[in-house]
């Protein structure tokens, strides 16, 4: 079995009763209405603070977990504020308002006895229709996962071991043609992808900067957004496989650059679709 098979295998995914990193990460505990309490977890940290893939997942746990949210995410936008101490912290959430089809949220994480802000985000939810569907775009050629070799991240950089990443296309810290990036990735061990893995999984791009120059400088994900395609039905259908994730520039400018992202199923399905803009220290 090639290793990236483990992924689509039942056989191989977390046994029961023993909960994934991935959501020992993003647990939350009720601390109030509309408030849920949560800690950083050591497997996901990142150089100075959590990875913000797992930042971004937790913030859109918050909405997930209260009970009068209505149907599944459809956007999410995190903005960076300032850094995610170590240790513990609350998620303040507010319903701003509730359509027919379509919920407004926004969320705080706050840590200290100040309440200091260190994420702000808004999530809109809603109800899918059965309506007039297409999807323009359409994924790159890439041979399957179990043809690509597996990249190993960065031992100092914890939360790298929980991701299978294989390069297609783009090779970090090299001088690339371009900025643009395909990869298979999965989560280590295998999970399968739900709307909060999937949010995770839109920021394990390589920094674009560093395919274009391979020099390294500090850097930091200023705001994110997610743009959620598919029900939570049609994600849970897709099981532990890898997804196709592809990423590409546009600018980089006065100490900041962009990145746009497409995450596809292992089948070709448009799953989400991710910008964010990105500080750079020169």
């Amino acid at each position: 079995m090639h290793s990236s098979d483990i992924l689509a295998d039942p056989a191989h995914l977390p046994q029961a009763g023993a909960a994934h990193p991935f959501d020992q990460a993003i647990r939350l505990e009720a601390a109030g209405e509309g408030r849920l309490r949560g800690a950083t977890h050591p497997e996901y940290w990142n150089q100075v603070g959590p990875f913000g893939g797992i930042t971004a997942a937790v913030m859109l746990e918050s909405v997930l977990r209260q009970p009068q949210r209505l149907g599944d995410p459809l956007s999410l936008t995190v903005n960076y504020a300032g850094p995610v101490r170590e240790g513990g912290y609350v998620i303040e959430t507010k319903l701003v308002r509730s359509n027919r089809t379509t919920q407004h949220w926004s969320m705080e994480l706050v840590q200290g006895p100040d309440r200091e802000v260190a994420i702000s985000a808004i999530a809109v939810f809603a109800l899918r229709r059965d309506t007039y569907s297409l999807t323009e775009a359409s994924p790159p050629p890439a041979p399957p996962a179990d043809q690509c070799h597996r990249v190993r991240g960065r031992t100092d950089l914890p939360w790298l071991a929980h991701y299978d990443m294989r390069y297609v296309r783009g090779k970090p810290m090299h001088e690339n043609e371009d900025s643009v990036t395909h990869l298979w990735v999965g989560d280590l061990p295998p999970r399968p992808l739900d709307f909060a893995s999937l949010a995770a999984i839109c920021d394990v791009f390589f920094p674009r900067l560093y395919l274009r120059r391979p020099k390294f400088v500090p850097i930091g994900t200023v705001s994110l957004n997610v743009y959620f395609h598919r029900s939570g039905e049609a994600i849970a259908r897709h099981g532990a496989h890898h997804v196709l994730a592809t990423a590409h520039g546009q600018v980089v400018s006065a100490g900041f650059f962009d990145q746009q992202g497409q995450i596809w199923s292992h089948d070709g399905d448009l799953l989400a679709t991710t910008h964010q803009i990105v500080w750079f220290k020169e």
